[in-house]
């Protein structure tokens, strides 16, 4: 199947990234979230984000006004009738997703496709909660999802080659490359990525370096453009909490254990730059200095 209408529910950070990539790619979009101020925002910032792309020269005003055209939102799944796939992208929390699935499936059409964005929780068992097990997939988007290249396609279980074919042409229509990940706790950038984060927070709270140290240490010697606590802070500190426990629980091996200093972040509600501090503190003239030296 072509799929030209896509539904993405979740206004936040991805959801909005999501949309935008899907709405300048030529496909009509619909987002959904429970709160109208988020959605209000998020529309907010895909104009914002498609005015710099006019300014850099990467889009036309044309080209624009079109993406904008082609975008609208909603409250109410409903609205998600007339889709040819919905891209879930809910907080990484598998109760929360589970619950959003059942409420998805019965206002779909029956040929309707289902993805979720999920960066590490089982595809075959999201996929157990619908109606359509062989028409559900993985699609894991890289975050910032305007900027970043990669998307993750993952197979279930029961997912039909159908559907694979599917998706991965339109990640392909969106300008992504696409990388084809087998259904194991953390598919393949989290689980090799989220380890590497988890043994910094080690090293921090084993006093083998500071944090500027240890970041300075990676980019330079590594040649990554951030260093590992510089970009936990980015992704949040509950998301790759989160992430380390599926692994942990997933693969049942000690290496996976989560560090118990970014447990202790998470509970202080040092989450990174959406708290303004993680392991750096972010003030408002965009400077970011060490939390703890």
């Amino acid at each position: 199947m072509t799929i030209q209408k896509i539904g993405v529910i979740g206004a936040g950070q991805m959801g909005r990234g999501i949309a935008q990539v899907a709405a300048t790619s030529g496909c009509q979009v619909v987002l959904q979230d429970i709160k109208a101020e988020a959605l209000d925002a998020a529309l907010a910032h895909i104009a914002s984000g498609l005015d710099k792309m006019v300014a850099k020269g990467k889009l036309t005003a044309e080209a624009k006004a079109e993406a904008l055209s082609r975008l609208s939102s909603t409250t109410d799944m409903a609205g998600f009738a007339s889709c040819d796939l919905v891209i879930e992208a809910a907080t990484e929390n598998e109760p929360v997703k589970l619950s959003i699935l059942k409420a998805l499936v019965p206002h779909l059409k029956a040929e309707a496709l289902i993805a979720s964005n999920t960066s590490s929780i089982s595809i075959t068992r999201l996929a157990a909660a619908t109606d359509r097990p062989e028409q559900f997939i993985g699609m894991h988007f890289m975050n910032p999802v305007p900027v970043m290249q990669l998307v993750e396609v993952i197979r279930g279980h029961a997912t039909s080659e159908a559907t694979f074919t599917a998706t991965k042409n339109l990640a392909e229509r969106m300008g992504k490359i696409v990388a084809e990940a087998e259904d194991f706790p953390g598919f393949i950038v989290n689980r090799i990525l989220l380890p590497m984060i988890n043994e910094a927070v080690y090293a921090l709270m084993e006093g083998v370096g500071d944090v500027l140290s240890i970041d300075k240490g990676m980019k330079l010697g590594t040649n990554q453009p951030m260093g590992p606590l510089e970009l936990a802070d980015f992704i949040g500190l509950d998301t790759c909490l989160a992430i380390m426990r599926v692994l942990h629980n997933g693969l049942g091996d000690s290496k996976y254990r989560p560090c118990p200093l970014l447990v202790k972040y998470v509970e202080a509600g040092w989450l990174g730059r959406k708290t303004k501090r993680g392991f750096y503190t972010y003030s408002a003239d965009g400077s970011a200095v060490p939390s703890r030296l």
